[in-house]
């Protein structure tokens, strides 16, 4: 038995028809080709990386979580940090090249070899493996046990029949679907450890199969993790401190389908950015002389993305030396700040205060709709 998806209420369905509107509006706008959608998209996938490592306590900087993606060195992360890192960014780009693809199929070994791409940097956590122990799980705050896991013997029984129900044909909004997979799985929690991360991406798994908006766009990471507390408590609201399949999972998704709203309200609002972004850097190449082929280059590094030679050569294709006189033009001209060592793999770029001045002139309305204003207290109101 496996937590039953809940009936949705008049509330759910106008919730769901403004968020898929919403995305309706941004899929549209990516129809056509925008110059700034590369460095969206990767600056996006890094936000969802940071976001769901932050849950579980690996702190990694906007310019580190930007370099996992991009495959460079990290400035400031320790070394079993970047490890968590590396694993994590391994497993969502797994998900998001692979889960679209014709005879993509999800099954227990699809789960077990995410889960070993996301932990084989340390084999002691038994990566890959279903565990074969009783789990709990603690809050570090107290270091009282406030979760228990189902029996280990029932664990793979439980997974196959999760596998089965997010195979099988279904009415049910990739939404819900998605937030129902999460649920059960970090339920479960199959693994030694691991077991929220991988619930999260599996979610991202769900959503990047329903074909409305590109997978990397579609991600609640970056939402749970900045509001962790609000997470852990409507996990513990909803499964009472052990395994309670049978109870109601109304708050849970309606939880989730509140992270949509608002993750989607920032990514239109970040689509409205960028295209305030590139016009105002049109602007400024034309008026400091800078070359014209530096636009993509000095956009990354407005989205927070460091900018090495190496880096600017990819982008660009010119030569290293080119690129290193281009660099300097943008540095004298404001529009970046050389950082770290003068010479060799320690000097990158970030952005000038010119550039600086450009990004927050470019910034729209940070406000959000709250679709749920009182679900919190409620959940709130039914903690264990």
């Amino acid at each position: 038995m496996l937590y039953e998806t809940p009936d949705l209420d008049e509330v759910d369905v106008a919730v769901l028809d403004e968020i898929d509107a919403i995305r309706r509006e941004m899929a549209a706008v990516l129809r056509a080709p925008k110059r700034w959608s590369g460095g969206l998209r990767r600056t996006t996938q890094a936000r969802a990386i940071r976001g769901s490592n932050s849950i579980e306590g690996y702190d990694v900087t906007p310019e580190d979580a930007a370099a996992a993606v991009e495959g460079d060195e990290p400035l400031t992360a320790d070394e079993r940090t970047w490890k968590e890192i590396e694993g994590y960014r391994r497993v969502l780009t797994y998900v998001l090249r692979m889960a679209t693809l014709p005879g993509f199929a999800l099954d227990a070994h699809t789960l077990r070899t995410m889960h070993f791409m996301l932990l084989e940097h340390d084999l002691s956590k038994s990566p890959g493996e279903f565990r074969r122990a009783a789990i709990y799980v603690q809050d570090e705050s107290t270091g009282a046990n406030v979760y228990e896991g189902p029996d280990p013997d029932d664990v793979p029984a439980l997974i196959d029949a999760l596998v089965g129900a997010m195979s099988a044909s279904s009415g049910e909004h990739s939404m819900v679907r998605g937030a129902m997979a999460h649920l059960n799985f970090v339920m479960i929690h199959p693994f030694r450890d691991g077991n929220g991360r991988m619930a999260r991406v599996l979610q991202t798994l769900v959503l990047a199969t329903d074909d409305i908006l590109e997978p990397e766009f579609s991600s609640i990471e970056e939402w749970l993790g900045a509001n962790t507390r609000a997470y852990y408590d409507v996990l513990a609201a909803t499964g009472q401190g052990a395994w309670n399949p049978q109870r109601d999972a109304t708050a849970w998704v309606k939880f989730s389908l509140r992270a949509h709203h608002q993750q989607a309200q920032t990514l239109r609002r970040r689509f409205r950015d960028a295209e305030n972004v590139w016009g105002a850097l049109d602007g400024l190449v034309a008026t400091t002389g800078v070359p014209e082929r530096s636009v993509d280059a000095l956009f990354d590094a407005a989205l927070g993305i460091r900018i090495r030679r190496s880096t600017y050569v990819n982008r660009t294709g010119v030569e290293e030396r080119t690129a290193t006189r281009d660099l300097a033009a943008l540095a004298t001209a404001g529009l970046l700040s050389p950082e770290g060592t003068t010479r060799g793999r320690g000097r990158y770029y970030l952005p000038g205060e010119l550039l600086q001045d450009v990004v927050r002139e470019a910034r729209g309305e940070r406000t959000l709709i709250d679709p749920y204003p009182d679900l919190m207290r409620q959940i709130r109101a039914n903690l264990p």
